[in-house]
């Protein structure tokens, strides 16, 4: 069974946690308010543990070393940076996927090695694509009261 370690229990890393598990991973997530496992549900079977990301020794209590993937989705750019090179680097987890909303930052990790997602940059691209792409609607001639008016 393939093992996750999810950082921060918001909207999005609640939604990874959940999906990952309904696909039959083991599955560990860490977030610092206590209250934030009410977004995995009553019956959530899979490992909350809360605290900081950042701390090394939580997470080796959650299991980083055993990790095949690590997704880092707190509320904070340098938070997930920092806790994703400690991943990577200290705990050597191949797989590790950052959260960064930042679109500069985002391109500075990624360039050296971090796998950075950036919703920012696909908020940009999508929207910009919708606006050239959508129909906008011709206006309508005027009535002719309306021109003798």
């Amino acid at each position: 069974m393939l093992k996750a370690l999810v950082i921060g229990c918001g909207r999005v890393g609640s939604a990874i946690a959940l999906q990952l598990l309904q696909e039959g991973w083991d599955v560990t997530v860490v977030d610092e308010n206590e209250d934030a496992l009410s977004r995995l549900g009553e019956n959530w079977p899979g490992t909350f543990i809360v605290g900081h990301g950042m701390d090394a020794h939580l997470l080796q209590e959650a299991g980083i070393e055993e990790a095949d993937a690590v997704v880092v989705a707190t509320d904070g750019d340098n938070t997930n940076i920092i806790i994703g090179q400690v991943a990577q680097k200290r705990f050597d987890v191949r797989c590790v996927v950052v959260r960064v909303l930042d679109p500069a930052r985002a391109k500075f990790y990624k360039e050296r090695g971090l796998d950075t997602v950036n919703p920012t940059s696909v908020a940009i691209d999508s929207l910009l694509e919708s606006a050239r792409t959508c129909a906008i609607p011709l206006p309508q001639p005027a009535a002719a009261e309306e021109v003798a008016g």
